[in-house]
């Protein structure tokens, strides 16, 4: 059946069976007790032992299973074969038995582009071109500092610049309900279908609740948040994390007016996102593209909301909005 399936269901369901291997790569080196924590520019950029196999376990996965695109690395590791048991060459069947939405069914593989390019703080690996951009993340900060439910492997895909696709997998969701739970989640979405792995949820009415960052504040993102007159503010790890506060009804807005987010950061989480009703935009309200030959930054900051982008977009002071020139 997959064989005749439209390649960017494929894709889809492969990269949902390579993210669920990332996860569990994630947690049997935490469980190892020997993080191997490298700095590479400084605390706030950290590598460990976590990062460089999944990283040779996702693109080995996705060169064996997709040998016509070209994946590009950020860790600098040596070239070398990925032992056996970091493959993953199977697909999520359930993505397989749904149907791809027309506009989407015409991706072929040997239309991805190939280029070699080194990417710097893209966690694991990414494939691009101008057409598809699959992209993979993982909060190293949070997972050194042992807060687990805030890591997430992030994999988007995305077509003429739009991001159109997703996988979201938190290896550790459940681990704070004991020993006997089943550790773990894996979201997805595409547009056209919807998003799965989740219940959809809105916030209680009549409150604004506003997720942002934890580590990387200052005083544009401080503004921003505070002109949205919250009655509560959520400070969490991860872009990932933060859009899934936004579809399980725990926040109403994620607000970081700052750069410092990645395309890469946003793709995946962007799709599932949209996928239900929601929008992400830079803080000016534009949409991001995701084309090969854009910048990586996400210079505008991002904003993204389940429900009223409009309200929240409104709010945003125009002192935050000259510090942030749109792209």
């Amino acid at each position: 059946m997959a064989s005749q399936t439209a390649l960017v269901m494929r894709l889809l369901a492969s990269a949902y069976a390579v993210a669920e291997k990332a996860g569990t790569i994630v947690r049997r080196v935490l469980h190892s007790g020997d993080l191997g924590i490298v700095e590479k520019t400084g605390a706030n950029d950290l590598q460990t032992l976590a990062d460089r196999l999944v990283q040779k376990s996702i693109c080995a996965s996705l060169s064996k299973s997709f040998p016509k695109i070209t994946i590009i690395g950020e860790e600098d590791l040596p070239s070398e074969a990925a032992e056996e048991d970091l493959i993953e060459t199977g697909m999520y069947d359930v993505i397989l038995r749904k149907p791809c939405p027309e506009k989407y069914s015409i991706l072929k593989e040997e239309e991805v582009r190939k280029t070699t390019k080194r990417v710097h703080k893209l966690k694991y690996q990414q494939m691009y071109n101008s057409d598809i951009f699959p992209t993979l993340t993982y909060g190293t900060k949070e997972y050194t500092e042992g807060l687990l439910d805030h890591v997430t492997v992030l994999i988007g895909i995305a077509y003429r610049g739009k991001a159109i696709a997703g996988v979201i997998n938190q290896p550790f969701y459940n681990y704070q309900m004991g020993a006997d739970v089943t550790l773990g989640r894996t979201l997805w979405g595409m547009l056209g279908l919807g998003a799965f792995g989740f219940q959809l949820q809105d916030v209680p009415d009549g409150k604004r609740i506003v997720t942002t960052t934890r580590s990387h504040s200052n005083k544009l993102v401080i503004d921003a948040v505070q002109a949205m007159e919250p009655h509560d503010v959520i400070r969490v790890g991860g872009a990932g994390n933060k859009i899934i506060q936004l579809v399980e009804g725990k926040a109403s807005a994620y607000v970081f007016a700052s750069p410092g987010c990645k395309k890469w950061d946003t793709c995946a989480p962007e799709a599932i996102l949209h996928a239900v009703g929601g929008k992400l935009t830079d803080m000016h309200g534009n949409a991001y593209c995701y084309d090969a030959g854009v910048k990586h930054m996400n210079s505008a900051g991002v904003l993204a909301t389940l429900r009223n982008h409009q309200y929240y977009a409104s709010r945003v002071p125009q002192a935050v909005l000259q510090a942030l020139p749109s792209d």
